[in-house]
């Protein structure tokens, strides 16, 4: 039995989608907070088990998790202790529920010393990992191409953005992280351990999305260089949180420092395929917004 936590989220949906495709439904079981929801309901329709599980309610997490044989944690969306806590408390319901081997949604970067706070978090569980006695594989996952382009915000309408100067990003489609995760599931064992970072085949600065933004609309396309206070009170004056703005800030000054700059060919070679680029992500962004 595989389950997959975070199944009605965007990359955990997609994982179980495409792992349906490789292993048969009474194989794979979801761990939702909200089985009730759309998505949880259509897998169940499909055979798979879903059950009720959330990463601050052990109880929970035991039902959820019985009879597992691999557990992917999907890391949640939060950042700092909170989010340790509770990837901490999935690890040791996985190691309860008799899990042989323990998945986990990490990042490319996950570091200790990392200047953007979610890969010290990432690089945090995978401390929990190591220790908790059980085989574990920590998916090292590319920066979401879908993050390139809500940075862009307007910008592909007006022709403009303005960003805090940045560093190479290797831009990944949550789409060939989720079908490089359900390989990884339905070949247990192939990797012990943090795989090598999980990338597209090219690593973009803004300055490169500009110049591709432009080829993609046929229109003038202008990146400039705000500083990072200016990004900072800019993101505080649209009514997000003075800490979520430090955070959305530590990105850049993460890529400044090539952080997120590694390409490597470990996702093609898992698809079969090259990743899709971010050119084509672009593309069908800006397909859909004139429509």
């Amino acid at each position: 039995m595989i389950i997959v936590t975070g199944a009605t989220g965007l990359l955990g949906r997609q994982i179980v989608e495409r792992l349906l495709t490789l292993v048969p439904a009474d194989r794979i079981g979801v761990s939702v907070r909200d089985p009730r929801k759309a998505q949880a309901r259509t897998f169940a329709e499909q055979g798979v088990r879903v059950r009720q599980g959330g990463f601050t309610d052990a109880a929970s997490l035991a039902h959820a998790f019985e009879g597992a044989t691999q557990v992917l944690i999907v890391s949640v969306d939060k950042m700092g202790d909170e989010a340790v806590r509770q990837h901490r408390a999935a690890i040791d319901g996985a190691v309860a529920a008799g899990a042989r081997r323990i998945l986990y949604t990490s990042h490319m970067g996950a570091a200790p010393s990392s200047r953007f706070q979610p890969c010290r978090d990432h690089a945090a569980t995978e401390e929990a990992l190591r220790a908790c006695g059980v085989p574990f594989t920590s998916l090292r996952n590319g920066f979401y191409a879908s993050s390139a382009l809500q940075f862009l915000g307007d910008g592909l309408r007006t022709g403009e953005v303005a960003l805090p100067a940045d560093g190479p990003v290797s831009w990944t489609a949550h789409a060939d992280l989720a079908d490089a995760a359900a390989a990884v599931l339905a070949d247990e064992g192939r990797f012990d351990g943090p795989t090598p970072p999980l990338t597209a085949g090219q690593a973009l600065t803004f300055d490169d999305i500009a110049r591709i933004a432009a080829d993609v609309t046929g229109r003038s396309f202008t990146r400039s260089t705000a500083t990072d206070d200016t990004f900072r009170q800019q993101l505080i004056g649209h009514g997000v949180p003075a800490g979520a703005a430090d955070q959305l800030l530590g990105v850049f000054t993460a890529a400044r420092a090539g952080e997120f700059a590694a390409v490597d060919p470990t996702l093609a070679k898992l698809l079969g395929r090259e990743p899709i680029a971010l050119s084509t992500a672009l593309k069908e962004l800006w397909l859909n917004s004139v429509s």
